[in-house]
């Protein structure tokens, strides 16, 4: 993953692998495991962050669908997976693929879409 900011209480990273355009990573900053670990003014601030991440994603790429995705049976860490769907694109209609490892783009290709991102954040 790469780094693309700092936000209220996660950081925000880009997927590598971006057979969905503008996949995202929200990973809590300090450590919990479970959403029930967080008192609600965390968690408020944490799904804040989460919101605001997939309202960038909305403005940056118009994805036709936006899935979110707490998964983690191994990583010991709170984190949320935003994961744009586009019709035409692949994979819609079904459930997300943690990792296809069919796109992955050049140093400039993902330069243009964090900025994309941030411009929108």
């Amino acid at each position: 993953m790469i780094k693309v900011s700092d936000l209220k209480v996660s950081q925000l990273f880009l997927f590598k692998e971006q057979s969905y355009t503008g996949r995202l990573n929200v990973v809590y900053k300090d450590h919990a495991v479970e959403f029930y670990e967080l008192s609600d003014e965390q968690r408020n601030l944490f799904m804040e962050d989460v919101a605001t991440v997939a309202k960038a994603i909305a403005k940056a790429f118009n994805p036709d669908k936006i899935n979110y995705g707490a998964f983690s049976d191994t990583l010991s860490h709170l984190h949320m997976h935003i994961v744009p769907k586009y019709k035409d694109g692949y994979g819609f209609g079904s459930v997300f693929e943690m990792n296809p490892q069919k796109t992955y783009l050049s140093d400039a290709e993902y330069d243009a879409v964090i900025e994309k991102i941030k411009a929108n954040l």
